[in-house]
């Protein structure tokens, strides 16, 4: 079913009552990859048929990226939202909301291929072929997007993201949040809770902090203090 007719901007899904809820997991998609040769961007398009395959098959209600949903570290372009946009283009263009969260990937510095200084030296550098207005799609500066960037970038451009930036405390660690799924008959009546928490890599250290330990804590005894 396409649901870009029924689903509202911003709007998850309920969850009806005695019937099923499907959730999609996608991880390590890794868009992106050796983007300089032909073999990258050709695995890039068969990853775009793959997650359109398991979409149509499963009809999930909604979606989660569960981090390294680019290899950062592979692109020379300065914006990766461009990649991950063609990452979670199924997804949108099937009308299916989702949220995403990072891994270790996602904005790792660019590391430079040591096969670029050998004799055959620095190959044609291959911008991204995707339709993506968004700046820096033709700029390969290699200075990367951070995870910021990378998340405000796909919030404000798709109405049927669910994803946020989190608690300005727990910075450069984004991905903290949290999303209610509410019954069909209340919508102010949780059914489930799930809880995005970034534990790092990238731009800085993998880590899940006290501090994140401590929010994650605070939110479980804000929103579910009875432990249902």
């Amino acid at each position: 079913m396409d649901r870009r007719s029924t689903n509202q901007a911003g709007k998850l899904p309920p969850v009806p009552v005695g019937g099923p809820f499907k959730i999609a997991l996608f991880a390590d998609l890794h868009f992106g990859e050796d983007s300089w040769t032909d073999w990258g961007p050709k695995q890039d398009l068969n990853s775009v048929k793959v997650l359109s395959t398991v979409l149509d098959n499963e009809n999930p209600d909604f979606v989660v990226y569960l981090g390294d949903v680019v290899s950062a570290n592979n692109i020379m372009v300065g914006n990766a939202s461009s990649y991950w946009g063609q990452a979670i283009s199924p997804t949108k263009a099937r009308g299916i909301p989702w949220a995403s969260e990072f891994g270790n990937h996602d904005d790792v510095p660019f590391v430079w291929p040591m096969e670029w200084f050998s004799a055959s030296g620095i190959p044609q550098l291959l911008c991204p072929a995707v339709n993506c207005s968004l700046p820096g799609e033709e700029d390969c500066s290699f200075r990367g997007t951070l995870r910021l960037e990378l998340m405000r970038n796909e919030i404000m451009d798709n109405a049927l993201s669910s994803s946020k930036t989190g608690p300005k405390e727990l910075w450069p660690s984004v991905s903290n949040y949290v999303i209610q799924l509410s019954s069909s008959n209340d919508p102010q009546s949780p059914v489930a809770f799930l809880y995005f928490m970034d534990t790092g890599g990238g731009s800085y250290p993998k880590v899940l902090s006290g501090t994140q330990a401590k929010w994650f804590h605070n939110k479980l005894n804000e929103l579910n203090h009875d432990s249902r």
